[in-house]
């Protein structure tokens, strides 16, 4: 039989953490954000629980054909644009909007050969500091993207960096508002933690009326993450778990005080007891620095990892357990049990000092997916 582990995609997760962006910014339109192939998800498998989404944004353009060649009619915006000139002319062929954020791209339209002009979204670097263009420097970039005939239409957007903290992000609205405040365009603001934070309510004092505007982009938060954890969870925000990573008990050993275990005996049993060997490993994208004390469920129980993490097999304790409990129990690294026990990727990634959207896209490639 293959080797027992399984990432599941759940796509009614999916399709209610959608639905929870649009209680939040009701008169928004929806980019469902598929970057980096749906955050580990796999385009393809997402792709029914996305179909309620206004938009689809990503960053490159083998996405966007995988998009259109599921039949996908509606908008796609490559967040980070084109990288070269040639890729203007895919973004003709595929109907693809797309993201100026320099002068460099701003060229390139203006040299491009074209019967169909562009919908573009001209960028501002309002405090992030990564792509786009200063608020000193936007307007001229506008006045540049108005007047070639190759561009149709020209929105506004910008991306926050302290959303999901206690910075927050009026300095930064307050620098976009200054700078486009008579331009004419749609607006794109919030990202997932702006969307469950800030956009149901405006700021007040900086003349903001509302922050949703007219597209909200959902990236982490549709996968069923908190983006702003521990302060909240993904229950918090009625956020569903979209991925299972489970696997099963592959062997038991019984431990006495004194004895260790795994690599670098990093482990020291204190007490007699029952540790499960399970079928994952770093090679299966789990962080091998996931310290003891990572949590899994184990039949649904909640228990830890003990000792190092290795390329094909982790042990956890079973103490908590049935004394019964033995080969071919289920193991739950992150998602939903069949008891309907839950363990969300935030907690799994907190304990293992990083963030659950490198958990997800992190999934490697052996792993066999299921869709459910």
């Amino acid at each position: 039989m293959p080797r027992p582990i399984l990432a599941t995609i759940h796509i009614d997760a999916l399709r209610h953490n959608l639905s929870q962006a649009r209680l939040r910014a009701p008169d928004a339109k929806l980019w469902a954000v598929i970057k980096a192939n749906a955050y580990g998800h796999g385009i393809e498998r997402c792709f029914e629980g996305l179909r309620s989404a206004d938009g689809l944004a990503m960053l490159d353009f083998d996405e966007a054909q995988r998009v259109r060649a599921l039949d996908w009619r509606g908008p796609i915006l490559l967040l980070e644009g084109c990288f070269e000139p040639r890729d203007l002319e895919l973004c003709s062929r595929l109907h693809l909007w797309h993201t100026v954020h320099c002068n460099e791209q701003i060229d390139w339209l203006a040299a491009h050969k074209t019967q169909q002009p562009h919908r573009v979204f001209l960028k501002m670097n309002s405090g992030m500091n990564r792509l786009g263009f200063t608020p000193t420097a936007f307007r001229a970039a506008w006045v540049r993207l108005n007047a070639l005939p190759q561009v149709e239409e020209i929105s506004l957007m910008t991306h926050f960096s302290d959303a999901d903290g206690p910075r927050g992000i009026a300095h930064q609205v307050a620098a976009f508002e200054a700078a486009t405040a008579d331009l004419p365009g749609e607006r794109t603001l919030c990202n997932s933690a702006a969307i469950l934070r800030h956009a149901s309510s405006p700021l007040r004092g900086e003349g903001v009326s509302t922050l949703s505007a007219d597209w909200v982009r959902e990236g982490i938060a549709l996968y069923g993450s908190a983006p702003d954890h521990p302060e909240h969870t993904a229950a918090s925000w009625g956020l569903q778990p979209t991925m299972t990573l489970s696997t099963r008990v592959i062997g038991v050993q019984t431990l006495q005080p004194g004895d260790t275990v795994g690599y670098g005996s990093s482990f020291t049993a204190e007490h007699p007891m029952r540790i499960g060997v399970i079928a994952c490993g770093y090679a299966d994208g789990y962080p091998r620095h996931a310290p003891t004390g990572t949590p899994v469920l184990v039949n649904g129980v909640s228990t830890r990892v003990v000792g190092r993490v290795s390329m094909d097999m982790i042990t956890v304790d079973l103490t908590p357990l049935d004394a019964a409990t033995g080969v071919g129990t289920e193991v739950v690294l992150w998602g939903r049990a069949a008891s309907g026990a839950e363990l969300p990727v935030d907690e799994v990634a907190a304990s293992a000092g990083t963030i659950a959207y490198e958990l997800l896209c992190a999934v490697a490639p052996r792993v066999p997916f299921a869709v459910d």
